[in-house]
């Protein structure tokens, strides 16, 4: 389905290599507010999408490792060409999204700790999150 789905215009992360470099990762979150705050992934930024601003980005390093998801990985990637056409340099698109992040087991979290709700984008996408309680 993603293969179809993305453009593949922008470098992508597996989840199992971003799990792993996590502690060295820069991870942004191109869904809106509401889903953001069902969970995210640990120390992730909430950048939205549909009211994306690069001016309203912390200051990052252009340099920065900065990996960009959202529920399967189609806004994030086009934020990503958003900050690759503005001179960031190491980005990358989380292939899958959150959803592919929790059906492989990695945690989630909200502002109260560690939880098993994931926003699911609505009921058609919400077929591609096998684990966790969806939330719509």
């Amino acid at each position: 389905m993603l293969k179809n789905l993305l453009s593949h215009s922008v470098p992508e992360i597996q989840v199992q290599e971003a799990a792993r470099d996590s502690a060295n990762i820069l991870f942004l979150d191109a869904r809106e507010p509401r889903e953001f705050a069902v969970s995210h992934i640990r120390s992730a930024v909430e950048v939205g999408y549909d009211n994306f601003d690069l001016k309203k980005l912390p200051e990052i390093q252009k340099d920065k490792r900065i990996v960009i998801y959202c529920s399967v990985g189609y806004r994030s990637e086009k934020i990503a060409e958003k900050l690759l056409a503005a001179g960031y340099k190491n980005v990358s698109n989380l292939y899958g999204g959150i959803f592919e992040w929790v059906n492989q087991g990695h945690p989630v979290f909200n502002d109260k700790g560690q939880t098993q709700e994931v926003h699911a984008y609505s009921r058609t996408w919400g077929i591609w999150l096998k684990k966790g309680k969806k939330v719509y």
